[in-house]
């Protein structure tokens, strides 16, 4: 191990070097050969440094003398002296200064050339500080202009200001206090090193360093911060080299934009607006001297926590400025002055959009071509609604929660934290302070979830026998009951644990109480789109950002299960059908693609959710109840003539809207098997909602570099899908409707005015969906395990779409109309669809028109050139058959074998269970049902007359819970 007298010879080399012959420094010594040049280096480097001495009227051989006799008055307790022989530095002093001879050398030159040449290998290339622009703190606006975030590299948070905008006076100060020579001196100031040693020698406080401005630099930005001769060897030279590669100006700036000065600021700029609330171009003399002390020791000299400190400091550098001639003498006062008016300080803190502002980041890569939004100092003007993204943020991480706790799924680990420590620490403190200990540590607490919009309570508490109660204590000092319904955290929570509740306020004379919230282990995403721009307005990407990054909507591609049939639906509208067609709901197996001989596994035989079918139904009826067999049937003739011509026309038409980047082209596609990205199913929904004009989702709108536009969205990205028109777009958005006001999403049928949509669900219920939206937005919400681990975890049955996906759109979309557009019922046909449709009474179920009563709705349709309705109702199927099938609905065989057949109708029994019509076609004459056969076939005396359950109530037509998705064979019973 090198002894301390090497390194600091080896240190001596490298400053003598810079000091006297800058321009032929080396860097490299050979240990036999080049022990004498080293020893005449030396030589050189103490003669110029025993001029500086005296020109700083320091005795250095009464320093000697004094340091000999008794080194601790000298020294004191200073650390940086620790272990150095001043014996050992008295010879070095009389072979290398005074060229005296001495009989044993105080060090071996070769170990000085072996330790410098280590220490300068590999030096970091100084050309690099040439033109450099550090990293910089860009702002994100919200669409309203208003300041949403600041988007930094850690330790980089700083906005760049030239040097010519920064005022005289307060350059002046920077190197009044850091560096007064600094237009004298060639990267190293000898005499500043020589009264930060005398000032060492004879201080036991803060030691000084003698640092130039340009040696800073080259620490902060090089060679960084390890306390080591090897490191100072390293900045003095590369220190000198940077002197003859940047021009003063130039190191100054870089300085003045690079250094830390506290409250979260690097740079001139930044310090300005944290303690003055102003930009640096209007910084005052004491200012600027506040700032400058800062230098030294931001957190010691913090003006927020010490400001005695600070005053001294401002003190100080006001009487520097004073010797340099900078101000005048009265200028500085007497006495310690008075600290320049502080702004309060507020740490920049967020909690909702981390995944909206990292997609920011994303794309001002991929469309304004900035490699890192970092890299200089931007303002984004971005898309985002803060209101409404705090409460898409809710709404997902409560409906998250909500399936857990009914699935019974859920599990706790452990509290968020303890405060037990800090509770103790707390009471100690601020004794004027009347709040109870609990309740500051809580106050101060940072939890790890910082976005999760649950409130966080500390355990008071806990039951020690049965029937006691749970208390938690809450930040406003209330305290309430808490509910755990959870065994596991019954078992594991303890006094002074942190969890997160959510709050349910008292009805009537009722206490309020807190329900305990557990971290879901399922995921899902929330993306809120604008139908006609695309701009993003609330996003989403997961439960919790600290959680998880990966960003669902944008990042991730999931299989849409029913979700995508609205695309073969459409397809099937542009091909000339109405949504009164009647289809088959029959089973249905379909060939293997390009034909030849094939096993016959090959064939392919899809099933609906339940295993059943249906027989006949309209189109619109198919989609409202999502039924699997009624989409496929609409391969064979409805889109076009052939099965595999209908999925190339449905691959087509999926590019074009721009669903997926390429189409496999296989027959589960249609239900659903092919993944998509949550925003290019929401951009595909808008489209409906548009009649067509597909939008370009984004999430900014421009983004500006000192004052200059340089990115802006462009507004012509939104494209018309060429091949189907107006009518069909409006048809399947009347159709999509009926899904709320009748089908699988009828649990918010009371918005079924006002929105339109679609549920879906995958196999065995990986996936749950619902895409619905308004006049103004699309709602897209998916939920499902991300399974990275390598499980297979489904949501279980019964999890589907309308059950779990529904729950959570519904109070996004109440937030949308409080704050973005208001309740406004579905627009009717653009004048382009108007053209081409007629609107009709129709019998729901029937699908024929000229009908009134109950089941009688309005159905808008395709009219040929002489406005004559296009009559397409039995094109798919016969008339006859169509009159055969309708009424029955098949379903898997049931627990006993048997194969059950169900009628068209349901009602709730007296349970409120939703519950099939009996059937027995041999009951009794008088008993039939409508619509259903008679021991002698159908009767049409029963068809006159609408259906009745037990309890004289008219039967409703079967209403499932989104039956959505290919492989699913479960029965219903």
């Amino acid at each position: 191990m090198e002894s301390i007298l090497v390194k600091i010879f080896a240190t001596a080399l490298a400053l003598s070097q810079v000091t006297t012959a800058p321009d032929a420094l080396k860097v490299r010594f050979d240990r036999a050969q080049d022990q004498q040049l080293v020893a005449q280096l030396l030589r050189a480097g103490c003669t110029h440094m025993r001029k500086a001495f005296d020109i700083e009227d320091i005795n250095l051989e009464d320093l000697i003398a004094t340091a000999m006799d008794d080194p601790q008055p000298v020294a004191g307790e200073n650390k940086a002296f620790h272990g150095i022989n001043f014996a050992d530095l008295q010879t070095a002093y009389r072979q290398f200064c005074k060229n005296e001879p001495v009989a044993v050398p105080a060090v071996d030159l070769g170990d000085v050339i072996d330790f410098y040449n280590k220490a300068t290998a590999d030096l970091p290339d100084h050309a690099k500080l040439k033109g450099m622009r550090l990293p910089g703190a860009s702002v994100v606006l919200d669409r309203r202009g208003e300041r949403f975030a600041e988007v930094f590299e850690e330790n980089q948070r700083r906005v760049w200001m030239p040097l010519a905008d920064i005022p005289e006076h307060v350059q002046k100060a920077f190197l009044a206090a850091e560096d007064r020579r600094f237009y004298q001196h060639k990267g190293i100031d000898e005499r500043g090193l020589i009264r930060a040693f005398i000032g060492n020698l004879a201080s036991s406080g803060r030691p000084q360093g003698g640092s130039t401005i340009t040696q800073q630099i080259v620490k902060n930005l090089l060679v960084g911060e390890d306390l080591t001769y090897e490191r100072k060897i390293r900045e003095m030279i590369v220190a000198s080299r940077v002197e003859h590669t940047l021009s003063k100006a130039e190191i100054l700036e870089l300085y003045l934009n690079s250094v830390y000065l506290g409250r979260g600021s690097w740079g001139i700029e930044l310090a300005a607006r944290s303690y003055f609330g102003k930009p640096a171009t209007e910084l005052t003399m004491e200012e600027g001297a506040l700032l400058a002390g800062l230098t030294k020791g931001p957190n010691y000299f913090n003006p927020d926590r010490h400001p005695t400190r600070a005053q001294e400091r401002l003190a100080y550098v006001l009487s520097r400025l004073q010797e340099d001639g900078a101000i005048a003498a009265d200028q500085s006062g007497r006495g310690l002055p008075a600290l320049p008016k502080l702004v309060a300080y507020e740490r920049p803190r967020r909690d909702i959009g981390f995944h909206f502002v990292d997609q920011v980041a994303r794309e001002a890569k991929s469309l304004a071509g900035i490699d890192a939004i970092t890299s200089h100092s931007y303002t984004v003007r971005s898309t985002i609604n803060p209101q409404l993204q705090r409460a898409v943020e809710g709404a997902l991480q409560e409906g998250l929660s909500r399936y857990e706790r009914s699935a019974g799924r859920v599990q706790f680990r452990s509290a968020e934290a303890n405060l037990g420590k800090a509770v103790q620490r707390t009471e100690a403190e601020k004794p004027g302070d009347k709040r109870p200990a609990w309740q500051r540590a809580l106050a101060n607490a940072r939890l790890p979830l910082y976005d999760v919009h649950w409130t966080p309570a500390i355990v008071l508490d806990k039951p020690s026998a049965k029937g006691g109660a749970w208390r938690v204590g809450l930040t406003d000092g209330r305290v309430l009951p808490l509910s755990v319904d959870n065994t596991a955290a019954q078992r594991k929570l303890a006094v002074y644990d942190v969890v997160l509740v959510r709050l349910a306020e008292s009805r009537g004379k009722g206490a309020a109480r807190a329900e305990l919230r557990v971290r879901p282990l399922v995921q899902g995403t929330v993306v809120v789109l604008e139908n006609r721009t695309g701009r993003i307005l609330a996003l989403a990407g997961g439960f919790s950002y600290p959680l998880s990054q990966l960003n669902r909507a944008t990042q991730a591609v999931r299989q849409p299960g029913s979700a995508i049939k609205p695309l073969s639906y459409l397809a099937a509208l542009q091909n000339g059908l109405q949504p009164n067609t009647l289809v088959s709901d029959d089973p249905i197996t379909l060939p293997p693609l390009g034909g030849g001989r094939a096993r016959e596994q090959d064939y392919w035989t899809p099933k609906n959710y339940d295993g059943g079918y249906g027989g006949v139904l309209t189109l619109r009826r198919a989609l409202e109840n999502s039924r699997n067999l009624a989409t496929v049937h609409l391969l064979d003739g409805g889109i076009e003539s052939s099965p595999e011509a209908s999925l190339d026309r449905l691959c087509k038409l999926a590019l074009e809207a721009q669903v997926y980047r390429e189409c496999l082209r296989y027959y589960p596609f249609v239900l659903g098997a092919e993944p998509v990205r949550p925003i290019d199913l929401a951009a595909f929904y808008a489209t409906i909602a548009n009649e067509g004009l597909r939008p370009a989702p984004h999430v900014i709108d421009s983004i500006e570099r000192n004052g200059t536009v340089i990115y802006r969205h462009d507004p012509k990205s939104s494209v018309m899908i060429s091949s189907v028109d107006h009518a069909a777009f409006y048809q399947l958005k009347t159709m999509l409707q009926g899904v709320l006001a009748r089908g699988t999403a009828r649990s918010i049928s009371g918005l079924a005015p006002y929105v339109a949509g679609k549920t879906g669900t995958t196999d065995n219920e990986n996936d749950a969906w619902f895409v619905g939206f308004t006049n103004d937005v699309t709602v897209a919400v998916w939920i499902g395990y991300d399974n990275a681990d390598g499980k297979r975890r489904t949501l279980g049955g019964g999890a589907t779409g309308g059950h779990i996906a529904v729950p959570i759109f519904e109070p996004v979309i109440q937030a949308v109309w409080a704050n973005v557009g208001s309740r406004a019922a579905l627009a009717p046909p653009s004048p382009e669809a108007k053209r081409h449709l007629a609107c009709k009474s129709i019998d729901l179920e029937s699908g024929e028109m000229q009908v009134s009563g109950g089941r009688a709705i309005t159905e808008c349709f395709r009219i040929d050139r002489n406005g004559h309705i296009l009559d397409t109702q039995y094109q798919l199927v016969a008339r006859g058959d169509a009159y055969g099938e309708r009424g029955y609905y098949s379903v898997a065989p049931n627990p006993y074998g048997a194969q059950e057949q169900r009628g068209g109708y349901y009602y709730y029994d007296s349970n409120g269970r939703y519950v099939p019509a009996q059937r027995d076609p041999w009951r009794p004459q008088g008993q039939y049902y409508y619509g259903q056969y008679s021991p002698y076939g159908r009767d049409p005396r029963y068809q006159a007359q609408p259906p009745r359950d037990p309890y004289g109530r008219e039967y409703q037509t079967p209403q499932r819970i989104d039956p959505g998705y290919i492989w699913g064979n479960r029965p219903s019973y």
